[in-house]
């Protein structure tokens, strides 16, 4: 049976009953936390548009980078729309994830089946990258370019200046995966580079008390950065149910420049062992804040603003 029709058909039948029909363990263990994330319900109502700006797209017709330490499991357009659809969420930005290196291709088909009317997508170069390559990722609907400094892989920070000159003309972003501590030692260099700069991951800020906290309020008071509410799994340590930790991180970064803040799912959550239950993460948008609209900035206006969403 063709794999797309497999998982409906298994979906139709549900996970207690795979097993009877040869599924693999993967297959249950995929069922079966699909159907937990669908056993609960958003707490607040979810505006037009919303966005889910940090997600990533697995699949494995397209080959990963030899230097690619996460090789995840497929994680498709197709398991994405069931995501959305749970969520309510009509908009994404698709992350090119460190697996692929820069080779792109698996990001820009999945914004050619996603839509780039509904789905935007942020790439990953070196600096061998020509111009009509970066002509053809602003076509394919890329509109920035990641850095991943917290796993080694395909860039550097070296690179971060050089590129961030070339893609300027486009009016492009970078966006950077970098801990606490690695944001404070470029402090110098986010101040001014000639375009914004957008952090992955609460800038993986865990405390209130922490030095680069502070200094990502400055950066977006000054209108040069943005940060993902986004990766609470990743950054917390108390974990689930409520993340408790991240709570006072949220309200921190809320309290001072909601304009400049941006929320994501971090979906098929590559690096956790367990996988949290994405509706419960959604969840949290309403115990970091009760105010409709400053959510509704979050989800819908501070996406659309930065990434040209009409």
């Amino acid at each position: 049976m063709e794999n797309g029709h497999r998982r409906f058909f298994l979906k139709m039948l549900g996970a207690s009953g795979v097993a009877a029909l040869g599924a693999s363990a993967e297959e249950v263990r995929v069922l079966s936390e699909s159907q937990a994330s669908n056993s609960e319900r958003i707490d607040f109502e979810v505006p037009a548009h919303a966005t889910d700006a940090h997600h990533h797209i697995y699949d494995s017709r397209f080959p990963p980078d030899p230097r690619a330490e996460l090789r995840p499991p497929d994680a498709t357009v197709a398991d994405y729309r069931h995501l959305q659809r749970t969520l309510g969420t009509s908009r994404s930005i698709v992350v090119q994830p460190s697996t692929y290196g820069v080779d792109n291709r698996c990001l820009l088909d999945a914004l050619s089946r996603l839509g780039t009317d509904t789905a935007l997508g942020i790439a990953v170069v070196d600096t061998t990258v020509s111009d009509d390559q970066l002509n053809l990722l602003q076509k394919g609907g890329v509109r920035g370019i990641r850095f991943n400094l917290v796993q080694s892989g395909a860039t550097t920070p070296e690179m971060i200046r050089p590129l961030s000159e070339r893609i300027a003309k486009f009016g492009w972003h970078i966006q950077v995966n970098a801990s606490s501590v690695q944001i404070l030692s470029f402090a110098e260099m986010w101040e001014n580079l000639p375009v914004q700069v957008v952090f992955d991951h609460f800038g993986h800020v865990s405390r209130v008390n922490d030095p680069a906290l502070p200094l990502l309020c400055r950066l977006m008071r000054n209108g040069k950065a943005w940060t993902k509410l986004s990766g609470a799994e990743t950054i917390s340590k108390s974990g689930e149910p409520d993340y408790a930790d991240v709570l006072p991180v949220a309200r921190a970064f809320i309290g001072e420049v909601p304009g400049r803040l941006l929320w994501g799912t971090n979906w098929p959550h590559p690096t956790s062992k367990h996988k949290p239950n994405d509706v419960a993460l959604m969840n949290l948008l309403a115990r970091w804040t009760d105010d409709n609209a400053i959510r509704d900035r979050i989800l819908v206006q501070n996406p659309a603003e930065l990434f040209g969403f009409v």
